[in-house]
């Protein structure tokens, strides 16, 4: 305890703090040896690289600081005053490993999990008709990450996809991309192995090693897979993945030298960078079975999909491991160590590649535990640095550069998404307690799950804030989203029943003083600046009916950027 105190106190210090991380890389929360490994790794790797670059790191976040983004990052959600409250008065050394733990365990740790793997698979808009109504895909990847199903397991099943789209889910990934084997290998190879083949679609890559023939080896693996509606639930329609046992990819040279009525010859899948694809002799004579439609295909006589998943998942394919730790690491410190993420390629090598090497190592020899992965991540010094950033040398002083910083020498700044918007409005203004504790009707047995989006309106929030970012993680903020906030519906959240926040702060028995302190935590999660105290206690104070002024200050800071960012 008197060495962590130690480093506690040199850690505040702008030059020693890279000395202690590098030397001592202590931890307060030491599950096992092994856990510990992996957030000294990190930290011994980032100070490595700080002094090699000449960068000086930020100083540790505060607690307000760390407590907001860690729930974000973990829960997608801001806590509630009493949470915040809480853990501020906390004086524990080992406060916010607990936490960390806590929000793990947390079935909002697996919704917003759920969330940010929806958009890698789909997106907000996904092409093939029927992809938006996904709810059944949506419970799966919730269970997954409930259950802390190991990533090679889930990512297994999901490119399997057995059953139908609206029972089991899985289905629905390939409904998008319904007799387009190009594209799928496009979107397969990127999201599981990173690698980007889509240049290698008309022509041998010119930057990379990858030739026309691997794009179309890939894609053979996928030519027999056709999609199959075998019936209806709910005013759903029942997708399903079939396979073939005939049927190939044609390749018809670059598509500057294609001709019209040019005919392709087929090409043998193979294994990207690997071996060609052994397939057995179908039977003499053999012919695709008739199938009524409305029911599914038998199973074919060889399952190219099969082997590909077997391929694809296993602990020494060279790609996959170091697509998905990547791609974590990037979730939680704001961009990969190859950025982008899904682009892993000999020409795009990482900033940290002995780093990148460690990570890939941990999560093959812990059998890909995203749950234990994060962990620690969050319990690392590096992710626990203040998101101010520090005057610099050798890094490029810009704005993109301070909220991506490439040496990792501050934490991130980025947009809550639609999702964490909403759900932390509620909290914010207190419209789910205020809820609460109205009268229901006890004898509905009928009523259905609350919307996530309640009371605001789904589509617009996903118009305005489904997409803050470019697609690289830059915000990119506009005149609507601004509209919005200044005129759209978020004064339905700012109740006058028991519960929510202007009800509580109405109360006569509070002071100014301690009404300010709960408008501040219960909102951007920290006490008020001393100037800010001051200036909204004389406000208030001075108007003989304050509701108005109050609703007025809840509704500024909901709408502020302090609270449209994680920080």
């Amino acid at each position: 305890m008197e060495i962590l105190e130690t480093t506690r106190r040199t850690y505040r210090h702008p030059v020693l703090c890279v000395l202690a991380v590098l030397v001592l890389g202590l931890s307060p929360h030491v599950s096992s040896a092994q856990d510990a490994a992996l957030r000294e790794i990190v930290d011994a790797r980032i100070g490595a690289a700080w002094q090699a670059q000449g960068i000086i790191p930020s100083s540790p976040s505060s607690d307000g600081e760390f407590l907001r983004r860690i729930w974000l990052d973990l829960a997608g959600i801001i806590p509630t005053y009493a949470e915040t409250a809480a853990f501020l008065a906390d004086e524990s050394v080992d406060k916010r490993p607990r936490l960390i733990d806590r929000l793990l365990d947390d079935p909002r740790y697996a919704q917003h999990q759920a969330d940010l793997w929806d958009l890698i698979l789909f997106g907000r808009n996904p092409p093939g008709y029927g992809t938006d109504q996904r709810e059944g895909f949506q419970r799966w990847l919730r269970q997954q990450f409930a259950a802390n199903r190991p990533y090679d397991e889930w990512v297994r099943e999901l490119l399997q996809a057995e059953g139908n789209s609206v029972e089991q889910g899985t289905p629905l990934y390939y409904v998008q991309y319904r007799g387009q084997p190009e594209d799928l290998t496009e979107v397969v190879t990127q999201t599981f192995l990173g690698v980007q083949l889509q240049c290698a679609r008309c022509h041998d890559h010119p930057f990379e090693p990858w030739k026309q023939r691997d794009f179309y080896g890939m894609a053979a693996f996928f030519a027999r897979l056709e999609i199959a509606e075998v019936g209806s639930k709910d005013n759903r329609t029942l997708y399903a993945l079939a396979e073939r046992s005939t049927g190939e990819v044609l390749f018809t040279g670059p598509v500057s030298e294609q001709r019209p009525g040019q005919e392709g010859e087929p090409v043998d899948p193979r294994f990207l960078a690997g071996e060609r694809l052994v397939e057995p002799a179908l039977p003499e004579g053999f012919e695709e079975p008739q199938v009524e439609p409305g029911t599914l295909p038998p199973l074919p006589f060889f399952s190219r999909k099969e082997r590909l998943v077997d391929w694809l998942t296993r602990p020494e394919n060279p790609y996959f491991a170091r697509a998905i730790a990547n791609r974590l690491w990037a979730q939680l410190m704001g961009r990969g160590l190859v950025h982008p993420v899904d682009n892993l390629s000999a020409s795009n090598p990482p900033s940290h590649p002995e780093l990148l090497d460690s990570l890939a190592s941990w999560l093959v020899e812990n059998r890909f535990e995203v749950k234990g992965y994060l962990r620690e991540l969050a319990n690392s010094r590096t992710y626990q640095l203040s998101a101010a950033p520090r005057a610099t040398a050798g890094a490029a002083d810009t704005a993109v550069e301070e909220a991506h910083p490439q040496w990792f020498q501050h934490a991130r700044w980025r947009p809550l998404s639609a999702e964490e918007l909403i759900e932390s409005w509620r909290v914010a203004s207190g419209y789910d307690d205020a809820v609460a504790a109205q009268p229901t009707n006890q004898g509905d047995e009928t009523v259905e799950p609350p919307d996530r989006f309640r009371p605001l309106t789904r589509d617009y929030l996903l118009m305005f804030f489904g997409q803050p970012n470019d697609g690289m993680g830059y915000f990119q903020g506009g005149l609507n989203e601004h509209l919005y906030l200044n005129n759209g519906e978020l004064d339905r959240l700012i109740v006058d029943a028991s519960g929510g926040l202007w009800y509580e702060l109405m109360r006569e028995d509070l002071s100014w003083e301690n009404r300010v302190e709960r408008l501040f935590l219960q909102t951007v999660n920290r006490p008020p600046r001393p100037g800010e105290r001051e200036r909204l206690v004389a406000l208030f104070s001075s108007d003989p009916e304050p509701g108005g002024r109050l609703r007025q200050a809840i509704w500024a800071l909901m709408t502020s950027s302090e609270f449209r960012f994680n920080h």
